[in-house]
């Protein structure tokens, strides 16, 4: 499969249900952070503001969101009945998915992003 150019793309590539489900998780990020840009990076679907918020794929049995190790390490507890690793969790496409824990580790992400810009201006 050649490299989507765009989120649309990525998404179009992919059969009606798991469409659904990536229109999902992708609209829970952007009203947490309607700024964001959407870029593909690594292949996959991301979205940026003042550094990386989060990625999201579809793989064979489970949509993969990956908001980095500190926010797989912020949420340890509640992502705990997931699979995951480091700085990704995966998603069961037989299991609804956690959209209100994906937005507030996205809004820890934003806040992450938002403090260090802040301590970089300070140690300036």
């Amino acid at each position: 499969m050649k490299r989507p150019e765009d989120v649309d793309e990525y998404i179009r590539s992919y059969p009606k249900e798991i469409q659904n489900l990536l229109e999902k998780i992708r609209a829970t990020i952007k009203r947490v952070v309607p700024q964001a840009n959407e870029v593909i990076s690594y292949g996959m679907p991301a979205f940026k503001y003042h550094g990386m918020v989060a990625w999201f794929a579809a793989h064979t049995k489970h949509l993969g969101f990956y908001p980095g190790a500190s926010g797989i390490e912020a949420f340890k507890k509640e992502l705990s009945n997931y699979k995951g690793a480091k700085g990704s969790v995966q998603f069961p496409f037989d299991k609804p998915l956690p959209l209100d824990l994906v937005k507030r580790i996205v809004k820890f992400k934003v806040n992450e992003n938002l403090l260090r810009i802040k301590a970089k201006k300070k140690a300036v």
